[in-house]
């Protein structure tokens, strides 16, 4: 039973990081029905950009106090700015003209992207994985023989607590009003007044600055990094974000959590090498039961 709920603590520790890079996945195509694939490479920048910064900084060492709060929500912000400045270029030079175009094309321009960023990151940090700087002490709490590590609550609280303040953007404010309202009616939206490139373009700078918070949860939690985490990392959220419901937020959440423990416990009960079977047999057996995801919602038919 110890074995179960340490597992348990562990899948959810990595669900939080896919969490993360879910919610981005679904709030671009919630509003313009993107998939973009570029945004997990779009994580992994967040990681390469927070651990130049920890360089330029020279923080090296464990810290603690005030100084080890204001280094976390100075690099965590730091990078999540820089990637959101990369997300709004990227929509505004690969994806604002193809917005008429058939679908295909904005996807096999994701997919480029994609392949663009890797090979920029490879050139600046290298092809081999790249050691992120321990300066975040990792005391460790047992709880009834469970033990619960300081990165494993900083990753789901930082998931949790993003989650909320993003529900509360998107309900309560007018940009969210008019990001739920681009989603639902583009034409309409700008008919009301609504300036659809400056919504879209914050909706991507969003969505890339939660991938950055998640590239720098991310070299914490392993601390290492590679330039080429993108790519398996960005399948299992868009997996995650299609499991909860696609253009959910709450369903975002909670398929990366569902997807974290599936692997979790998948490695530890049949075989790591079967986790993304698993994972994905998973998906499918859910949206053949349940096309819409876990908490998605029915669209209605437009006449």
């Amino acid at each position: 039973m110890e074995l179960f709920f340490q597992q348990l603590v562990n899948g959810l520790s990595l669900g939080g990081i896919y969490a993360l890079i879910a919610l981005g996945y679904t709030m671009v195509y919630g509003i313009i029905e993107l998939i973009n694939f570029a945004h997990g490479d779009v994580y992994t920048l967040g990681s390469f950009f927070s651990l130049a910064i920890l360089t330029a900084l020279g923080i090296t060492s464990e810290m603690h106090g005030f100084p080890l709060l204001a280094a976390v929500l100075g690099v965590m912000a730091a990078a999540m700015v820089l990637c959101g400045v990369a997300g709004v270029l990227i929509e505004r030079l690969a994806y604002r003209r193809l917005r008429n175009a058939p679908r295909l094309a904005p996807l096999i321009t994701a997919i480029g992207v994609s392949f663009v960023l890797e090979n920029i990151m490879q050139l600046w940090q290298g092809p081999s994985p790249v050691p992120f700087p321990e300066f975040i002490p990792d005391p460790t709490y047992t709880l009834g023989g469970v033990t619960i590590e300081l990165k494993q609550i900083l990753v789901v609280g930082l998931a949790l607590g993003m989650m909320i303040a993003l529900q509360i953007f998107v309900y309560r404010t007018k940009l969210g009003k008019a990001m739920r309202a681009t989603a639902q009616d583009r034409d309409a939206a700008q008919l009301m007044g609504i300036n659809i490139n400056t919504t879209i373009a914050v909706t991507f700078l969003i969505g890339s600055a939660l991938a950055g918070a998640a590239g720098f949860v991310s070299g914490v939690y392993y601390g290492t990094t590679w330039f080429f985490n993108g790519f398996a990392a960005g399948l299992k959220a868009f997996t995650a974000a299609v499991l909860g419901g696609i253009g959910n937020l709450a369903g975002a959440m909670l398929g990366g959590f569902v997807i974290g423990v599936v692997e979790a416990f998948g490695a530890q009960y049949v075989s790591d090498q079967w986790t993304n079977v698993i994972v994905f047999s998973l998906l499918v057996v859910v949206l053949i039961f349940r096309p819409s995801g876990l908490l998605g919602e029915s669209l209605p038919t437009k006449v």
